[in-house]
């Protein structure tokens, strides 16, 4: 497929802060993103679970569901058979919207949610028991979403057991690339000191779907300096559309197309959007990156 280029709604509505963006509806969130000009949406908290209803939402706004979030618990013994019974419910769901992408995330032992400071020696580090448990896991939802051919891509995120270039790389070593790809993050990529360049020409074949989220150096520093949790650190701004931050897309995006991405490219800034105005910035990110991909 070619390159398409879609929006979160975490941009309108916060997931994890329900607290941020609570007035913005499900329709307004859809049509902005329309308005701005993009093709692509994953799933949000406000949007309706009935596939009818959504598919009609999202079709006459001109979008499609790219894919959707997805928190495993492979680390956790009592939750390892609970989280491939969602994941069966989960992959139904998608499958029936007709998205092709599913986002993985160990969420064990994770503090992102937590009051804890997000860049410190809290973060969970994984056992070797617990590594096993997790590619057993990974593997065995990765099996199922093959043969029913949609595709796993793991998302590394702040606050998790994956989360660093040595985690990430331990990750990807040891998993069959058949059945679990690698999500691009840029935002979460700088967070955690990686170069996205070297992700890309580490991991480019397994590279099948990308966030593009920017970051703001400043707030970085204040996040690291005054040890701030997650959700303080977005709710400070550490994160924002592409073009408006510290990271230098154009040459993400020419070695995404240099070792020839194609797929979906997904803006995702994670925002108060009393702070800033999700249309507006949505506006901004499209404008910025229609000057390096081609219009579709």
């Amino acid at each position: 497929m070619p390159i398409k280029l879609g929006i979160a709604p975490i941009n309108w509505c916060n997931d994890d802060d329900p607290e941020l963006g609570k007035e913005i509806s499900f329709e307004q969130c859809i049509s902005e993103m329309s308005a701005a000009g993009y093709v692509g949406t994953e799933l949000g908290t406000k949007y309706p679970r009935e596939v009818s209803v959504l598919k009609k939402a999202l079709n006459e706004r001109g979008l499609q569901l790219s894919s959707a979030w997805f928190s495993t618990f492979f680390t956790d013994p009592t939750q390892y058979e609970q989280t491939l019974s969602r994941f069966m419910e989960h992959l139904s769901f998608m499958r029936a919207m007709g998205a092709s992408f599913i986002n993985v995330c160990e969420c064990g032992q994770a503090i992102q949610g937590t009051e804890l400071p997000i860049l410190s020696p809290h973060k969970p580090e994984f056992s070797e028991a617990q590594w096993g448990k997790l590619l057993q896991g990974l593997h065995a939802i990765g099996r199922i979403a093959h043969d029913f051919n949609m595709q796993l891509v793991y998302h590394y995120h702040a606050g998790t057991g994956v989360f660093y270039e040595h985690e990430i790389d331990y990750l990807m070593e040891n998993t069959s690339p058949q059945l679990l790809s690698l999500l691009l993050d840029t935002g979460h990529a700088a967070f955690a000191d990686i170069d996205s360049l070297d992700l890309i020409n580490k991991y480019n074949e397994r590279i099948l779907y990308v966030h593009l989220k920017d970051i703001r150096a400043e707030v970085l520093n204040r996040v690291k300096n005054d040890q701030m949790n997650f959700m303080d650190a977005v709710r400070a701004g550490v994160f924002t559309v592409p073009g408006d931050g510290a990271i230098d897309f154009v040459p993400i995006i020419k070695m995404l197309q240099k070792h020839q991405y194609s797929g979906w490219m997904i803006v995702e800034a994670e925002q108060d959007p009393a702070k800033a105005p999700p249309l507006a910035y949505a506006r901004k990110a499209f404008d910025f990156l229609q000057q390096y991909l081609k219009k579709k």
